[in-house]
């Protein structure tokens, strides 16, 4: 009897180590999703998260995707179901999504992801660290570059800037891009609309008035992007694009910003640091700052019908062309 004893607590010991031993990754995870609106850019930063964390070895994580369709009331409504549903993570993709999060969950940690300056939009005090709660990583792109960019390819005089009255981010960028074309000695024409069913009677409506339209990571005009290049190929002016994930499809004559899958890898490694045990205070806003984040694409077959020459430095930075309607990646 006494060995049986012995035998029995020698097990239970040994069981008892293995539960301590295990690790977050064999701990039942539960993450909602919650992005603006579904378009390449942002449905890219939602695989990379899900990618990443499944390479880093979280095999037991259960996701929530919910997209709330441009509408601020719709990503309220999911806050709200991400709060009855006691998720452990909430991730926001874009700034509404993050804000509305941020102003519903007080238990959940809250990561946002491709937002442009989440100081002004009020989801951190500072870059240089998190709150209790929330960190993430911003999409903040070089709006001056880029214009310069177009303007190195076609001398332009007056610029045409459609964005979201509604949207932090763009509001954000949108003054950005006014004080660039200032210091470019470039006219801004700019015009606001409420959601992506404006885009095209906005662009319609600047249209005669500039040389070329430059458009944001303003997730509510990227989502009607189509009726931009609708409108510029109509009206035989071209478009640059902070946005390369939504540009390949599109008439767009260059698109430069960030890779938005690695946006999304950077997100899902940020959730596995704070999984593994990190506070979200102790970590700095997340900045895309390697050449490789960023791409390049010049479609050669729309500066073809602007009568436009690329010139062949600018195409041997292109990490993507398209050309005779083929994608050629570098």
């Amino acid at each position: 009897m006494k060995r049986l004893n012995t035998i029995f607590i020698t097990f239970m010991v040994a069981l008892a180590f293995f539960v301590a031993c295990k690790d977050s990754k064999s701990t039942s995870i539960k993450i909602g999703i919650s992005k603006i609106v579904s378009h390449p850019a942002l449905d890219s930063v939602e695989k990379g998260i899900q990618d990443e964390l499944k390479e880093e070895g979280f095999t037991n994580i259960t996701y929530d995707l919910q997209n709330a369709n441009g509408e601020l009331s719709t990503a309220a409504s999911i806050a709200q179901k991400f709060k009855a549903d006691k998720v452990d993570i909430a991730v926001g993709i874009a700034t509404p999504t993050s804000q509305a999060l941020y102003n519903t969950l007080k238990d959940s940690v809250i990561i946002y992801s491709a937002v442009t300056d989440p100081v002004d939009a009020g989801l951190v005090k500072s870059y240089k660290a998190g709150e209790k709660n929330i960190a993430g990583v911003s999409d903040m792109t070089p709006v001056k570059d880029q214009i310069a960019f177009l303007k190195k390819i076609k001398d332009i005089k007056r610029l045409g800037h459609i964005y979201a009255s509604h949207e932090a981010n763009a509001v954000a960028l949108a003054k950005v891009a006014k004080e660039a074309c200032k210091e470019l000695g470039i006219e801004f024409v700019e015009t606001t609309v409420t959601n992506s069913s404006e885009v095209k009677q906005a662009a319609q409506t600047i249209a005669d008035r500039v040389d070329a339209f430059y458009l944001s990571t303003d997730n509510t005009v990227i989502s009607a992007i189509a009726a931009v290049a609708d409108v510029a190929k109509a009206k035989k002016i071209p478009i640059m694009s902070a946005d390369p994930s939504s540009a390949e499809k599109f008439e767009v004559l260059a698109a430069w910003g960030f890779d938005y899958y690695k946006m999304g890898r950077a997100t899902g490694k940020l959730i596995g640091r704070i999984l593994k045990g990190e506070k979200p205070e102790n970590i700095p806003t997340i900045f895309m700052t390697d050449p490789s984040d960023v791409d390049l694409l010049i479609n050669l077959d729309v500066a073809k019908r602007l009568n436009i020459n690329i010139a062949d430095d600018i195409k041997k930075k292109a990490s993507r062309i398209i050309e005779n309607g083929k994608l050629i990646k570098k």
